[in-house]
């Protein structure tokens, strides 16, 4: 981002931790995708992300959705998407690749449970509604999301030259 003022160096750059702390917790995230003949596709999602050693040695993002919804189709043929969070001031963008993942598959069941716990936790408090949602979580499409680069951008004027940051995995 040279042509923004970004320093090339390191000097002032937003640690991990900082982005880390804005994907976590995010309620709402954006979802980019594009179609085999690359017809672009933005939707928020509910999602999990997993830091390196919850249910993954490495950082992971986790979304489910309607197994006939367009993300999905555009994922099967087409595995690279864009994860952000909802906030346009203090902006997390991650790009990586999305693998679809069967929750019955034995050797997905500890990665699933831990997702499926996480997203319990966060979305649903009400412990009576756990039993439910697990099994509606489980039966929609579940996709983990592997990075491959992210950005953080402070859309305020005295920090954005100065802070914008890009990581790479």
């Amino acid at each position: 981002m040279a042509d923004y003022g970004v320093p090339a160096d390191v000097d002032g750059a937003l640690p991990w931790a900082w982005a880390e702390a804005r994907l976590v917790p995010n309620r709402n995230y954006w979802v980019v995708t594009a179609s085999a003949a690359g017809r672009p596709h933005a939707m928020p999602v509910w999602g999990v992300w997993m830091p390196a050693g919850t249910a993954d040695p490495a950082d992971r993002f986790w979304f489910s959705c309607a197994p006939t919804a367009r993300k999905v189709a555009n994922l099967a043929a087409n595995p690279q998407c864009v994860v952000a969070v909802d906030d346009t001031v203090e902006c997390v963008s991650v790009e990586g690749l999305a693998r679809r993942v069967d929750a019955a598959d034995p050797g997905a069941l500890g990665a699933v449970d831990a997702v499926v716990g996480a997203y319990l936790a966060k979305y649903w408090p009400d412990e009576q509604e756990h039993a439910s949602m697990d099994a509606f979580l489980r039966a929609n499409a579940l996709f983990e999301v592997t990075p491959r680069r992210a950005f953080g951008v402070i859309e305020r004027p005295d920090e954005f030259a100065a802070r914008a940051t890009r990581w790479r995995w």
